[in-house]
């Protein structure tokens, strides 16, 4: 009879095979599975030779985000590459049903099977899964067999603790239990944090590596976040932890695997890049090996050690299956699967018996669309449950809307970004009548809102709690400060400069009366055209005083925009959620649902397509 690992978190996986952290190795066995059957490989591919090689099948996906239910609007689509070089737009798909259900086909007739996730499965979630501390997430995880997962900067949204809570279980400390007789049990598969440190001990806040094992089968998992975490994250949530080089920390791991015999290595990374094309099925080589990527990945990629097969990564929610090379200059795969469960990611690692590690030259990897046929009905069952009980407070209705308000896409303002930043100017006059304008940071703005209704029937242009929630779920709260002009001017200039925001411009989305132009033509902080920026028709004043709302994120500084925390004179207001609830209830009706604004307000002026 197998047993399971005695690490806490997997003693109730029966398939639970090895669990590894630094100094400290735990062992399992499971029942021998079906042999790889003999046959000859195609293109000089190895195949699976009984006896010496066997094909291993890695799933892997990224950036979940607790989207048990499909997601709505842009987030539930995707671009496929027609064979005529056009791009063709899928509608609906994703949805934890859809996904579980993808995940259990796709492992059928694969004996040695991993699913994998690149961080990010939880935080910025809707409120089916947020209302309940992202439980519910969890729950879904478990059951559709994931085996290990790295960890994400949503993972830090309400701090280690309770990142260590979910994994290891317990009822919430301030919440307790959701339901009568039921405990949350925690994450059956391991969070590994290899580069997040305790800032005095210098030790790994969780498991820094995970080995799975089967038959004498051994592949090894390093798992890491962007060291810029603590940049994008509350203060709060990171307080006491150190963020280490992405490269440097899997090399070191790589190099204590190798030690221990696992030879076959997978780095799972919470960073990624953007390739050329926003289409799932661009396989993103161009040229030549890593051509057609760009980002952060790519100089991560080239500096992880050659001992390490496969990197799946995220964050950038962008999809793609290309090689980059390693530093040995061999094309080695690297993948990510959009978000919000819309793809998976297949790859075939060919495993060598004789030599412990991958075949490099037979690894083969695509994304698969999550389309929404064959639910399973385990998961229909658990969004069913939790559904029932946030029902009461998400179906109720808040406000109306004249049409749909998308969410920042580009380097430009949105109609919904605009919104919440007038809903937030508006919070901010009830404080002090002198507010002068607000800003919001386009990645706190996590949904679009839809004029047609959900599954709820509440009715066309009818907004409820639980969309706005979609909308902000990371219970910031409004702050109101002083900056004089010259600091106002070099927050709108940390858009476009710095290490943050150099090379992917975050654009805060201003409330009515901010105008300016962006001139991406150029360079630098000069991107921002320093005498075309006016409040209410006129020209920005640098020894002046302004009051400048913004939400606690931005506040502390986060996505590098330094110089407001420099603000002064600070006055607290209420839940940026509350704040968009009072807005929309103050300013619409059924008879007179709001007219969502325009994203007009600023120009941006784009280079020439090549």
């Amino acid at each position: 009879m197998p047993t399971t690992s005695q690490h806490p978190h997997h003693r109730r996986r029966k398939h639970r095979l090895l669990a590894a952290a630094t100094g400290l190795v735990t062992v399992g066995a499971l029942a021998a599975a079906m042999p790889g059957t003999a046959s000859a490989g195609e293109n000089g591919r190895p195949g699976k030779q009984e006896g010496r090689y066997a094909d291993i099948q890695l799933l892997s996906f990224n950036d979940f985000h607790g989207n048990l239910e499909p997601p709505r609007s842009s987030s539930g689509r995707l671009t496929e590459l027609q064979p005529d070089g056009s791009v063709k737009t899928i509608e609906g798909v994703g949805g934890v049903e859809y996904l579980a259900g993808s995940l259990r086909t796709a492992r059928q007739g694969h004996p040695y099977s991993i699913t994998a996730a690149a961080g990010d499965l939880i935080g910025g979630s809707p409120l089916v899964s947020a209302l309940f501390h992202d439980e519910p997430t969890i729950e879904a995880m478990n059951a559709l067999d994931l085996d290990v997962t790295g960890v994400g900067n949503h993972e830090f949204d309400e701090g280690a603790a309770e990142l260590k809570r979910l994994q290891d279980g317990g009822c919430h400390p301030k919440d307790g239990c959701y339901e009568e007789g039921r405990t949350f049990e925690g994450a059956q598969f391991p969070y590994l944090a290899a580069n997040v440190v305790d800032e005095k001990t210098g030790k790994p806040m969780l498991d820094p590596t995970f080995v799975w094992e089967k038959d004498g089968i051994k592949v090894g998992f390093i798992g890491v976040t962007l060291e810029g975490t603590a940049d994008i994250v509350t203060a709060d949530g990171v307080k006491g932890l150190k963020f280490l080089d992405e490269t440097e920390t899997i090399n070191k791991y790589a190099r204590q695997l190798q030690k221990r015999g696992v030879k076959s290595i997978v780095a799972l990374i919470h960073e990624g890049g953007a390739p050329a094309s926003e289409a799932y099925n661009y396989g993103c080589d161009g040229n030549g090996p890593g051509s057609g990527i760009s980002g952060p990945i790519v100089d991560i990629a080239k500096g992880v050690d050659a001992k390490v097969d496969a990197l799946v990564t995220g964050h950038t929610h962008a999809a793609y299956a290309c090689t980059i090379p390693d530093p040995e200059g061999k094309p080695r795969t690297v993948t990510s699967a959009a978000s919000f469960g819309r793809l998976y990611t297949d790859t075939t690692l060919t495993y060598d018996r004789r030599t412990r590690d991958i075949v490099r030259t037979s690894v083969t990897s695509a994304n698969h669309v999550v389309v929404r046929e064959n639910p399973a009905s385990d998961m229909t069952d658990l969004i069913a449950r939790y559904r029932a009980l946030s029902a009461p407070i998400g179906n109720r209705p808040i406000g109306w809307i004249a049409s749909d308000a998308a969410k920042p896409a580009t380097t430009d303002d949105s109609p919904l970004g605009n919104l919440v930043a007038d809903a937030q100017l508006a919070h901010a006059k009830t404080l002090d009548p002198g507010a002068d304008l607000a800003l919001m940071n386009p990645g706190g703005v996590r949904e679009s809102l839809v004029h047609a209704s959900s599954e709820a029937g509440e009715g066309d242009g009818v907004v409820t709690y639980g969309e706005a929630f979609g909308v902000q779920p990371f219970s910031n709260t409004v702050q109101l400060l002083d900056l004089t002009g010259a600091q106002l001017l070099t927050v709108l200039q940390q858009q476009v400069t710095g290490p943050k925001n150099e090379g992917a411009p975050k654009v805060l989305q201003p409330s009515s009366g901010l105008r300016y132009t962006l001139d991406l033509t150029r360079t630098g902080a000069d991107r921002v055209v320093a005498d075309s920026v006016r409040l209410n028709g006129a020209p920005l004043d640098p020894a002046a005083t302004y009051r400048v709302a913004v939400n606690s994120f931005l506040a502390e500084g986060g996505d590098g925009f330094g110089e407001l925390a420099k603000g002064t004179n600070k006055v607290v207001g209420a839940d940026d959620l509350a704040a968009f609830e009072g807005y929309l209830r103050a300013n619409s009706s059924a008879d007179a649902p709001l007219q969502v604004p325009a994203a007009d307000r600023i120009d941006v002026v784009y280079p020439p397509k090549q």
